[in-house]
């Protein structure tokens, strides 16, 4: 089964292409600016490579954030967009939150699991889950003490790209596993759609906004 998932939703555009859980081509390129520039010559880049057209797709995985809200709104178009050109191709979105909880092996499971995502401002966009990768919370922006308020006294995994700010501090919680990231690995978006896919579960892919966009007005 031939998954093309891909992310502009946070500090990368990347790509990925895979065949039932083999890697075919990635892309990866770390960039704060500039990922809807630069998603769809990757997309099209890899399936020139690989002599496939968009029609021998069997899914398409997207993130749907949190992120910056110009990311989120790149992937989710892009998203629409070949879901619209391309009605027999399967489409799915999943959430940063689920993807990096899925970067975490069994072992590295603690019985709270905190995924903690860059927001780029004093805050951070945090979910936490339990051992069998139950959520515990919904997806909230909370500021630092908040966050420790939630996971005190408990033995704790962080994962994330907001994770080394968040340990800038000292925490003082119990920690069984850190996993810090620069951006969503692309692996494990491609293998949470490909498990939405198995289980036909499939999302259709929506904006995870936790908060409004930065904006103003022009003086």
């Amino acid at each position: 089964m031939l998954n093309l998932a891909f992310d502009t939703t946070a500090g990368s555009c990347s790509v990925l292409l895979e065949n039932n859980g083999t890697v075919i081509e990635k892309y990866v390129q770390k960039m704060d600016f500039g990922q809807a520039e630069a998603l769809f010559p990757a997309i099209n880049n890899i399936l020139k490579n690989n002599n496939l057209k968009p029609n021998n797709l069997d899914l398409i995985t997207v993130c749907t954030g949190p992120g910056s809200f110009t990311g989120v709104r790149s992937s989710l178009t892009a998203a629409r967009t070949l879901g619209f050109a391309l009605p027999n191709v399967a489409l799915t979105g999943v959430s940063a939150f689920e993807a990096y909880l899925y970067d975490l092996s069994d072992d590295e499971l603690a019985f709270y699991n905190a995924v903690i995502i860059e927001t780029k401002r004093e805050d951070f966009y945090f979910q936490y889950f339990d051992a069998n990768r139950n959520k515990l919370s919904d997806p909230q922006a909370l500021d630092y003490d908040a966050i420790i308020d939630r996971l005190r006294h408990k033995k704790v995994t962080l994962v994330g790209d907001g994770v080394e700010r968040f340990l800038n501090h000292p925490s003082g919680l119990s920690l069984h596993v850190i996993h810090m990231h620069d951006f969503l690995p692309i692996e494990t978006l491609a293998f949470c759609g490909n498990k939405k896919f198995r289980l036909k579960k499939l999302d259709y892919p929506k904006p995870l906004y936790l908060r409004a966009p930065d904006v103003c007005l022009k003086k």
